[in-house]
C-alpha cells in the first residue's frame, strides 16, 4: 500500500511508515511541499498512492463524481507532531484493513 502525506502532517509519518512496511514519502520528499492542492491530488493519481492529509480541501476534491484518490483524512486539529503521531500510529493497522476493504475516504478523528 502507497501513501503520499501531506505538508501539514511531520515528514516522520512518512518514515514511520516505511518503517512498519508501506511505501510512504512525504510530499517533501517530491519537491511538491509547495505545490497546490490540484498537483498533490494528481500525484497522489498518477503514482496511485493514497493522500494522507489533514486539509479539508482534500476531503472536498474526494467527493467529486467519478473520483479514484482515495484519502485519509486526519482531523485531529492543531495537535503536536509527538502527540498526533502517539495517536495517530496505533490506528493504523485499522485504517489499512478499512483501505484493503475498498474504503475511499477515510475520516480520522
Amino acid at each position: 500500500m502507497k501513501f503520499l502525506i501531506d505538508n501539514q502532517l511531520p515528514p516522520l509519518l512518512a518514515r514511520e511508515l516505511t518503517r512498519a512496511g508501506f511505501d510512504a514519502v512525504h510530499v517533501i520528499d517530491l519537491k511538491l511541499e509547495k505545490a497546490p492542492d490540484s498537483r498533490l491530488w494528481a500525484a497522489a493519481r498518477e503514482s496511485g498512492r493514497i493522500l494522507v492529509s489533514m486539509d479539508e480541501d482534500f476531503h472536498h476534491l474526494s467527493m467529486r463524481p467519478g473520483e479514484t484518490v482515495r484519502l485519509v483524512w486526519i482531523r485531529m486539529g492543531n495537535t503536536r507532531r509527538a502527540l498526533l503521531l502517539e495517536k495517530l500510529l496505533p490506528l493504523w493497522p485499522e485504517l489499512v484493513n478499512r483501505l484493503e476493504r475498498g474504503e475511499r475516504l477515510l475520516e480520522v478523528r
